[in-house]
């Protein structure tokens, strides 16, 4: 969406304080021995103090409050009582949700406790080349630019970029245009970031693979080679400078 007035940006900073709180609290509450679907209920919890409702839920049917994926797992992974954490595991949440007609998303991954697999450094990775990808945008950038920016950042530290997940447009819709925001270099991508857009960024740096692949469940997305992933969102407004970082509130 563009946002055109002040009630428009009030409602997607109203949103995005959900998500972003949401999304830092139930990383606070994650702990070894405790299930998936356990702490995806605490982040229901969270969602409904806020009036907010699960937007994988509401546009997809999603199985799951929020998504959390483990380890190997890239992206969708279905909340399981099944699934236990572990200390060390990689954990990626991403929660995204609806509020009074406005969307917001945002994820991130952490180590579980001690990083007994050494990710940490995936993990720091990934949150650096967001933020430098959020110093880099604004009104007029090209999108193939940002992509090209967080490429070539994974590739200074001999890591590499999921091709086939993007960032995306968000704001009256969970996806909206423009519809690919790539973490690589895409040079057919001629669209320009324009001011008072609300975009959601993420960066999906790898170990080694870079594609994801449907794990056959009809959600979960997984490194098929073993790679581990690291993911980091923000959803933002353009502006002729510095964005506006809606979802701060998540801590990243």
């Amino acid at each position: 969406m563009s946002i055109t007035s002040e009630a428009e940006l009030e409602g997607m900073r109203k949103i995005s304080e959900a998500v972003g709180t949401t999304l830092r609290k139930m990383t606070e509450y994650a702990k070894p021995g405790m299930s998936t679907k356990e702490l995806d209920e605490y982040g229901r919890t969270i969602l409904e103090e806020y009036g907010a409702k699960s937007a994988p839920k509401l546009t997809y049917g999603f199985p799951g409050w929020t998504c959390i994926s483990v380890n190997n797992e890239i992206a969708h992974g279905i909340p399981s009582e099944t699934t236990i954490l572990k200390e060390g595991d990689l954990v990626n949440i991403d929660v995204s949700a609806e509020l009074d007609g406005f969307w917001a998303d945002n994820g991130g991954s952490f180590v579980l406790g001690e990083d007994s697999q050494n990710l940490n450094q995936l993990v720091n990775a990934s949150k650096d080349i967001l933020h430098k990808a959020l110093n880099n945008i604004k009104d007029g950038v090209r999108i193939a630019d940002i992509g090209r920016l967080i490429e070539t950042e994974a590739r200074k530290r001999g890591l590499k970029v999921i091709k086939n997940l993007v960032g995306h447009g968000v704001g009256r819709s969970l996806h909206e245009a423009p519809h690919e925001i790539p973490c690589y270099y895409d040079r057919y991508n001629r669209g320009k970031f324009r001011k008072n857009s609300v975009i959601a960024l993420e960066t999906f740096i790898s170990t080694n693979t870079s594609m994801a692949t449907e794990k056959g469940d009809g959600w979960t997305y997984i490194a098929k080679d073993g790679s581990f992933v690291a993911q980091h969102e923000h959803t933002l407004v353009i502006t002729d400078g510095k964005p506006i970082i809606l979802t701060s509130s998540n801590g990243i």
